[in-house]
């Protein structure tokens, strides 16, 4: 292994010191393993919680912020928070108007967010809960349920956050939250793996030539293992399955995210963006505020993934409201 550290053990513990140290504007610890916005709860506003592994900045700690979320569940890299984490991410984001908590479909996370949520329910808190899952390669259509959330979740805090940020009620932002994770679709492929700090070891094997369509964040198994394909073969064929599952017709908006899982330069990205735009542009589909970069990434793996999701005028005007964190500003 060959990585900048000082102990594997202390990985997670040393980036969060660094984190809020750099932008201490912007973050700070409500506990060692939880990540607030600097001042605490706003009085008033719908609180906005998420949580899981490390490994994957910006998400999911990077996008505490203004106009997106108000805490974070940090756990170990790859592994979900504990449940004692996200209660204490809860409690850091009550304002009083209730909270929300908004995560990826991953068991570990469901499974200690909902026994999180029942302990403090009995303390007659106000909470929703929504999960994403975005990642089409992990189940079909008629099981969207057990589907993996992967990027789609930066869009989903982008649209929660700003509708609570407005004032709206619990209810109101768990609808456009949960709206807005419905409407997401994702579709990754990898090239090279990366290497899990604790462990020391890389978190798949593929050969040099190959690529993985459809793996996981994770590393989780994609869709199929063959040579590597150009550019534009990989967009079309990632399209070829997002598409069909999205209802546009000419004159519709869609927000774009290309993403980087890690490794994967900017000019790579902006090659498949450049065929993306092209076979939108034929069907009159209009992008609108199109994301390139590092949103949502698994350490140091070369890949990248695509997320299309559709807007409504609501949508729309959720998506290109005010946000800022020092990983994203609208």
């Amino acid at each position: 292994m060959k990585k900048i550290l000082n102990e594997p053990s202390s990985y997670v513990d040393d980036m969060l010191a660094g984190l809020c140290a750099a932008y201490p504007e912007h973050y700070t610890l409500a506990s060692a393993r939880v990540l607030a916005r600097t001042g605490g709860a706003q009085a008033g506003k719908v609180g906005i919680v998420t949580g899981g592994g490390s490994g994957h900045l910006p998400v999911f700690l990077g996008y505490v912020g203004q106009g997106l979320l108000d805490a974070c569940a940090v756990g170990n890299v790859f592994a979900g928070p504990r449940v004692a984490d996200c209660m204490g991410a809860i409690a850091a984001a009550d304002g009083g108007a209730g909270v929300l908590t908004l995560y990826g479909n991953y068991g570990g996370d469901r499974m200690n967010f909902e026994m999180a949520q029942e302990q403090l329910e009995s303390e007659h808190l106000a909470l929703a809960s929504v999960r994403v899952a975005d990642d089409v390669a992990s189940a079909s259509p008629a099981e969207r349920d057990k589907r993996r959330g992967v990027a789609g979740m930066v869009l989903a805090f982008k649209v929660a956050g700003a509708c609570a940020a407005a004032g709206h009620g619990l209810d109101t932002v768990t609808r456009v939250a949960r709206k807005a994770a419905e409407a997401c679709r994702s579709i990754g492929v990898a090239l090279t793996p990366c290497t899990i700090p604790e462990s020391g070891q890389a978190s798949f094997q593929i050969a040099e030539s190959e690529i993985e369509f459809g793996m996981g964040i994770h590393g989780e198994p994609g869709l199929w293992r063959g040579p590597m394909k150009s550019a534009d073969a990989l967009a079309d064929e990632m399209l070829d399955l997002l598409l069909p599952e999205l209802p546009l017709s000419s004159g519709d908006r869609l927000a774009i995210l290309v993403n980087s899982l890690g490794a994967t330069p900017h000019e790579e990205l902006f090659i498949v963006y450049r065929r993306v735009a092209q076979v939108l542009a034929a069907r009159g589909v209009r992008p609108i505020m199109p994301l390139v970069g590092r949103y949502a990434t698994s350490m140091e793996m070369t890949g990248l993934s695509l997320t299309l999701m559709p807007l409504d005028d609501e949508l729309h005007t959720l998506m290109t409201a005010p946000a800022d964190c020092p990983f994203w500003k609208v």
